[in-house]
Formats: C-alpha cells, structure tokens, sequence
C-alpha cells in the first residue's frame, strides 16, 4: 500500500513539475489520466493536502496547487531504480524544449549552472580564462546569476553566484530543429595528447545512468584538466553522439556557425563506419564527440575551488550569455 501511495504522490509532483505553474487539481486529475493512472479527484485532493502538509506543494487560491522546491528535491532524489535511463530521456526533453534559432540567433540554449561562492568568485574567474583559451569548453559564452536570483527549477543559494555555462546537448537540440536525429551514446573522460583527442579512458552510457557522468568525473577528480590547458594533454569531459551517415556534411556545416556563435565546440565527426578514438561506430552512422559544458568546472575543482554543479540544468535565453572575457568586468557587481 505504502509503494502504491508513493508512487501516485510522485506522478502527481511529475505533472506540477512539468506545468511549470501552478494548476487547479482537475488539470491533475486529466494529466494523471493521459498517463495511465485511474485516481478519483477525491483521492488526488487527499494526496495534494498530505503534500501541502510535508511542505512538497503549495496552495494558490487563484491559481491552484504547484510544487515547491522541497518537492523539486524530493522527486529527484526518490525512486533512483525507476530513474535508469532517466538521462536520455532528459536530454531529449531538453533538447526538444529549447528554441534557439541559429538563423535569427534568438531562442533558448540549453545551460548548466553551477553554484560558487562570492569569496571565491575573483580567484575562480582568474582560473576560467585561460580555461576558455584552451578551446576545450563548449563555446565561449558564460552567464552570471545573483544569489537569490531563480534559474531555471534552481535559486542561487545565499552566498553564492551562479555561473552559467553552454551544455553540449544544446548541440542536440540545433540538430533536432535541424531534422537531423542524434542520439547521444554516453559521457566520458577523453585522453589528450598535444592537444589532440586520443581515446576515451572511462564512459558512462546515457541509457543506464540517472546523473550526468561528467558530473561523477568531475566531482570526483577524476579529470586532469590543468594537464590539458598547459602542455595539451590530460584528461577532459566530453560526449560521444551518433548522427546518420548522410547528414554529416550538414551537421559539419551546423558546427561551423554555432562555433562562430560561441555556443559549441565539436572536437571531431568520423566518417562512416570508421572507429573514432577507439570506438566502434554504427553502420550508416557518424561519431563525433562534443566537448563537455562543465570543463571550466572542473579546472575550478582541480584547483580547490569549491563549486555545487547542476548538468543539463534549464534552458537560458540565448540574449543573456556573453563573452567569457568579460567576466572580470561584469563580477564587479557580484563581489
């Protein structure tokens, strides 16, 4: 019975969560219906006052019920089995949610975000420079968030900025615009040598994971970024995707403008069939790999830096990122 009520308060933070406002409980109830789940109106208003009373939703006489970020937390973290694969699913959901159109150059970008603390900020901008020098980050944009400040389902905690950076998969959601279908294969640590990428050393496929594994990776100092940026090999975050064979002078084409944006950093593209550092590709399929958004991140790691990071975090409008060799200027405000 306790699995059962659980599982239907969950669905039920699913469908405010996706809302992304707040609802009255028959919006629910239909939701919950196109789902698959036959529950009374009676049953959701219990479940929806249970929920009010543990501090998971929120009551709006206006507007309905929306979840908190208690609730936010508590259905990410819940359930982490069901959650196997949950990664891809994600990074279709946002690929297929952000609109940015690389004619009109307007539209949302997929971003992570990334916690620091405002007595950190100046050194940590003195280490993100050179970082974006290398070339091995994903574009050269960069958004700044106060403390407070709601990015995305994410608030800056008190004390802290938020530093926004391009995630990779907003390259999938350019090529799903496109027409181009990718499927994104896994994450991994990519070994460098002269600044030339040699093979994969550890992967995680998207398809078995529920966290993002260049966030493990980093997290967990397993990256030699610093190695990387001053002699040109160590080790680096990045992605592996396939692409249809017959789209790859289109997707080369596509790499070649959101370079010249500062949105994406696609390191190589095989041709047919042909293994790309160490890995075997799909017939009539492309490899190519994608330099991991969280990078800057992980040089901060490297060197003491305390950071809270969030992969494949919201989408940002593409209006509110800027040049990465602005930010000492624009941390001024924040310090």
């Amino acid at each position: 019975m306790k699995e059962k009520v659980e599982k239907k308060r969950l669905a039920i933070l699913r469908v405010l969560r996706n809302a992304e406002k707040a609802i009255p409980s028959k919006t629910i109830t239909d939701e919950l219906f196109t789902m698959g789940y036959d529950i009374s109106p009676r049953t959701i208003r219990f479940h929806l006052k249970s929920m009010d009373d543990d501090g998971l939703t929120e009551y709006s006489e206006k507007h309905g019920r929306f979840i908190t970020e208690k609730g936010i937390n508590e259905l990410e973290a819940s359930r982490v089995y069901e959650k196997v694969g949950f990664l891809n699913a994600k990074i279709d959901q946002m690929a297929w949610r952000m609109n940015f159109d690389i004619n009109s150059q307007k539209g949302t970008v997929i971003i992570n975000i990334s916690f620091i603390k405002k007595t950190d900020l100046q050194r940590a901008v003195e280490f993100l420079i050179p970082v974006f020098q290398t070339g091995f980050t994903m574009g050269q944009l960069v958004g700044l968030y106060a403390e407070g400040s709601l990015v995305g389902t994410k608030r800056v905690p008190p004390g802290y900025v938020g530093l926004g950076t391009v995630c990779s998969f907003t390259f999938n959601g350019v090529l799903t615009k496109a027409g181009i279908p990718i499927e994104s294969r896994f994450g991994g640590l990519l070994q460098l040598k002269k600044g030339e990428p040699v093979r994969f050393v550890e992967i995680i496929n998207y398809n078995g994971t529920s966290i993002d594994p260049l966030e493990i990776f980093i997290q967990s100092g397993m990256t030699d970024f610093t190695g990387a940026e001053k002699e040109g090999s160590g080790k680096i975050g990045a992605n592996f995707f396939e692409i249809p064979a017959e789209a790859r002078r289109e997707t080369a084409r596509i790499v070649g403008r959101m370079e010249k944006l500062g949105l994406g950093n696609i390191l190589k593209l095989s041709y047919p069939e042909y293994p790309l550092c160490e890995v075997p590709i799909n017939v009539g399929r492309v490899g190519g790999i994608a330099i991991g958004g969280l990078n800057p991140i992980a040089s901060l790691i490297e060197n003491k830096i305390e950071v809270k990071s969030h992969a494949i975090s919201d989408v940002a409008d593409f209006s509110t990122l800027f040049h990465f060799s602005s930010l000492p200027h624009r941390i001024e405000k924040f310090v």
